[in-house]
């Protein structure tokens, strides 16, 4: 089958947003990594992410979407969409200087940084655990299209007889994802220079046009968000002036412009409008736009247009509910509106395929749904629109549905009572003033220096752990082994001569995998791998049903390692709301409720890690920016359950016990309110990037509690020199007062090397000695 040489006039029936682009079994990740350490070429690695696009063209196709027409989307990535759109616009920051590698080269420059360039900022991708890199503009960034790549993949794909639809972030949401640069000019904003950008958009489309590309997606998810720079009023207004530009372009392919993750019903009707050819919507977060539906206008502005509706959701794992998304896809076509079967967005976010996992209970699997999955329901449910029978598939679905209400372990009584009876006196310690006096007895000085938990995941201990698994090594051969990492990383922590130590959670696989193997209510899976930034991939676990702990998870670790060392060490545990971020997680009922049982398990947790003598308990939520709603109506809600559900985990914790938490990449000013809530007694925030852009908004709040800005950004293999991070000290303490003042790296250390990781953190302590020296 070859492609079509005219562009297609329409989008067929069925299509989606995207795909996971890692591989089946991390080949991606693995190739990818191999080229950084020099046992694999530049060609070898471009070969073989040709193979992976092939296979996944090949793949989508088996499933039910069509060859032609620009059903399959191009939306393959080495790394991180932004980037890629940043190196398609030519917009390499001044910093990185003249990169005189190749174009992958400098690629992974701008990623990872090198010896003599910190890399790009990184932050999460709207309300997902996916990392984009920051792009950073100023008056001066240059812009010129190089569409080469875009190009190369489309007609790789036509040679394969495949016409796909390339993909890329649009204009609008590119520009207000990035920042100013550090050379920008007082009250700079990237989006001033959108019509600039706007032109080189419309450069690349006419090289993807004259390759003969029938169809183009551009992504524009700032339409869905409140928590952007601009009102989403305002990003309506400029998407409609960037695609007023676009779509009256004589030479270019057909548009889909894409408003994945959240609702976008009341700007339906004015993107309707746009002179460009197609318009997506997620339905699964959003609604219909009923009352454009009514009265028809919706119908008359896509008179000459397809719309897209994202009913199957590429968020989630489970089977979607194929008879309610059927009667909306009705209702829309009763409207007279010409629709395609679409995702909600891009299937990145979920793993390749559930017929992979093996060990999964066959009932629970029933229920779920993966990208293979989904790209077929999308397929069914487009059959059905055209008039073909799908009956049987709609009762089979039904048939699950109700299986998994009723199946045991779903609804348990005695857990729901539990959270029912949590009050408010249960969320709330004594004040921070008596906190801080009963503390002294920890006797932690000024500037005090730690680590955020894990250490580094050596060969040895992933060996150590499969052995285990496999059955190769007893528990007492593996238990052994993880007491001796333990004392190791103890010893270590002290020769270095950090201050508060942690017992480097040699025991974990995954900072939530290991809790939900350990708690009821949970499943994991073999290959569920997701991508969460760069070559990071992380295996979200299952949240299926109400949630309770069996028995104690860390505590004999905890114990062990503080019998090593006078220092105080931190027991570690992972947060309610980021336990729920990084799983897939029951949909059938509030996540606050989900919260609050996880909540509940983890207070049970704190008290036999105190009883068990362990004085500082850090309880980690590097998720509670990522699951804010764009939607800033349903904001205040989520804060009220997510603080709550942070305060009723340590609530019962003593005034001597110090609670720490850690928080991830994000716009921190918008959540500092919640920040404040939480309560802990020390907060560590991963700053390093961003050069201590934190410390204003925290100093500006007036936050009277321990704050540990990260000096170090542990998602690069450099080592930060003393200088450096001595700057940034002094920087964190012209505003946070020395006995707030805590010194550690930006997040854990669990996928760093131990020689890195080592010069690193010594490097940290000569640098917070020479500060706690000039105080």
């Amino acid at each position: 089958m070859t492609a079509t040489e005219q562009p297609a006039s329409q989008l067929p029936p069925a299509t989606i947003l995207g795909y996971p682009r890692i591989g089946r079994r991390r080949e991606l990740k693995r190739a990818v990594e191999a080229f950084w350490a020099g046992r694999l070429s530049e060609d070898e690695l471009v070969a073989t992410a040709a193979d992976l696009r092939a296979a996944t063209r090949a793949r989508l196709v088996g499933l039910g979407l069509t060859a032609e027409g620009g059903a399959v989307p191009e939306s393959f990535s080495f790394y991180d969409q932004v980037l890629d759109a940043t190196l398609a616009l030519g917009a390499i920051p001044a910093r990185f200087g003249e990169q005189t590698g190749s174009d992958l080269a400098t690629y992974f420059t701008l990623a990872r940084g090198d010896s003599e360039h910190q890399p790009l900022e990184m932050t999460k991708w709207f309300d997902t655990n996916y990392h984009y890199s920051v792009p950073e503009i100023d008056e001066r960034t240059p812009f010129a299209a190089r569409p080469d790549s875009l190009v190369a993949q489309y007609r790789e794909a036509r040679e394969q007889g495949i016409e796909t639809r390339p993909v890329l972030v649009g204009p609008v949401t590119y520009l207000l994802l990035a920042k100013a640069s550090d050379d920008a000019g007082n009250g700079f904003d990237p989006i001033s220079r959108l019509d600039e950008v706007t032109a080189v958009y419309a450069e690349i489309l006419r090289a993807l046009a004259a390759a003969g590309a029938s169809w183009v997606q551009l992504d524009e998810p700032a339409l869905v968000s409140d928590s952007l720079r601009v009102p989403r009023t305002e990003v309506l207004t400029l998407v409609e002036r960037a695609y007023a530009a676009l779509g009256g372009a004589v030479e270019r392919p057909r548009i889909l412009l894409t408003a994945p993750y959240g609702d976008s019903a009341a700007a339906a009707t004015r993107l309707a409008a746009l002179p460009i050819d197609a318009v997506h919507a997620d339905l699964v977060r959003g609604d219909l736009p009923a009352a454009a539906l009514a009265d028809g206008s919706l119908a008359a502005a896509l008179a000459d247009k397809q719309f897209v509706a994202g009913v199957v959701d590429g968020r989630n794992i489970w089977r979607t509910d194929l008879r309610a998304a059927f009667e909306t896809l009705g209702a829309l076509q009763a409207a007279g509106i010409n629709v395609v079967v679409g995702t909600s967005n891009s299937l990145q976010h979920v793993p390749h395929d559930v017929s992979d996992e093996t060990k999964l209970d066959a009932r629970l699997k029933s229920w779920l749904a993966f990208a293979d999955q989904k790209v077929e329901q999308v397929a069914v449910l487009a059959k059905g629109l055209a008039g073909e029978s799908i009956e049987q598939d709609l009762a089979e679905v039904d048939r699950v549905l109700a299986d998994r209400d009723a199946a045991p372990g779903v609804h348990v009584d005695e857990i729901r009572a539990r959270v029912a009876a949590a009050g408010e006196p249960d969320r709330n310690r004594v004040t921070e003033g008596e906190r801080r006096d009963a503390q002294r007895t920890l006797n932690i000085p000024q500037l005090a220096t730690t680590t955020i938990g894990s250490f580094p995941q050596t060969p040895e201990i992933r060996k150590a752990r499969a052995s285990f698994v496999r059955g190769e090594i007893d528990t007492a051969a593996y238990e052994g082994f993880l007491r001796d990492e333990i004392a190791s990383v103890i010893r270590l922590q002290e020769e270095i001569g950090l201050d508060v130590l942690v017992h480097g959670e040699a025991e974990r696989n995954d900072m939530v995998q290991y809790f939900a193997e350990l708690l009821d209510g949970f499943a994991v899976t073999e290959h569920g791998w997701v991508q969460s930034y760069g070559s990071r991939a992380t295996r979200p676990s299952i949240l299926w049903g109400d949630v309770s702990r069996p028995a104690p998870m860390t505590v004999r670790w905890s114990e062990y390692a503080q019998s090593l060392t006078d220092k105080p060490v931190k027991g570690m545990l992972t947060g309610p709301v980021t336990i729920l971020a990084w799983s897939f997680v029951r949909d059938d009922q509030p996540l606050g409720d989900t919260a609050s049982q996880v909540a509940l398990a983890l207070r049970d947790e704190i008290a036999d890690l105190v009883d068990a003598g362990i004085g500082i308990v850090q309880v980690d939520e590097p998720a509670l920016r990522e699951l804010l709603p764009l939607d800033r109506a349903r904001q205040a809600a989520y804060l009220d359950w997510s603080v709550g559900s942070f305060r009723l985990a340590t609530g019962g914790a003593g005034a001597g016990v110090q609670i720490h938490t850690h928080l991830c990449y994000s716009e921190f000013g918008e959540i500092i309110e919640a920040v404040d809530g939480l309560d802990a007694d020390v907060t560590s925030i991963e700053a390093a990037r961003s050069r201590m852009d934190v410390v204003e908004p925290l100093g500006d709040h007036g936050y009277s509690r321990g704050i540990g800005p990260g000096v170090y950004d542990i998602h690069s293999p450099r080592v930060p020199g003393v200088d450096e991070q001595t700057e940034l000290i002094r920087i964190a303490a012209a505003r946070i007062p020395g006995e707030q003042l805590w010194v550690n790296p930006d997040c854990g250390l669990k996928t760093r090397g131990y020689d890195e990781t080592v010069a690193s953190l010594k490097n940290l302590v000569t640098a917070a000695k020479a500060v706690r020296a000039e105080a």
